[in-house]
């Protein structure tokens, strides 16, 4: 007779179809069969026998916490970053060397980022900076589409 094979609180696949089930409790009828008690988002029971038990399966872990220190600061660093424009919402202007003037500031955070999909021409004075106005507009749409698509993984 073989032993039980799983602990209370292991979680196995086998039980139910495409599912990850926890064990709640075990038990035995006789020698040859079990009674599980489980969790796959209500409780339920299964009788099976030895053979049955001992083909399930322990599920592997959806994620992993053992990442080194360097590479897992690395992944919360870039997770910050890419949220930043949250925080600052005129983040391209504090990471730019530029220091921009009032109405382009206007123009670029008031009118040009409200408007999506944006769809009119930048034009102004000669010397007024539509450069400066382009380049914050392209920097500012980066950090907020990197930080709208990016998955972290380590």
């Amino acid at each position: 007779m073989n032993s039980f094979p799983l602990d209370i609180g292991d979680k196995v696949t086998g039980l139910v179809p495409s599912e990850i089930a926890t064990i709640e409790s075990v038990q035995s009828i006789g020698s040859n069969w079990k009674v599980l008690y489980f969790v796959d988002g209500q409780v339920a029971s299964i009788m099976l026998s030895q053979a049955q038990v001992g083909a399930l399966e322990l599920a592997a872990a959806p994620y992993s916490f053992d990442a080194p220190y360097p590479e897992y600061w690395a992944a919360l660093e870039a997770l910050r970053i890419s949220k930043g424009y949250l925080f600052d919402p005129m983040g391209a202007i504090h990471t730019s060397a530029v220091d921009p003037l009032p109405h382009q500031i206007t123009a670029v955070y008031e009118e040009m980022l409200s408007r999506n999909p944006l769809r009119f021409l930048l034009a102004d004075d000669p010397g007024a900076g539509k450069t400066i106005m382009a380049g914050l507009l392209i920097k500012e749409m980066i950090a907020r589409i990197i930080g709208n698509t990016q998955k972290v993984t380590t």
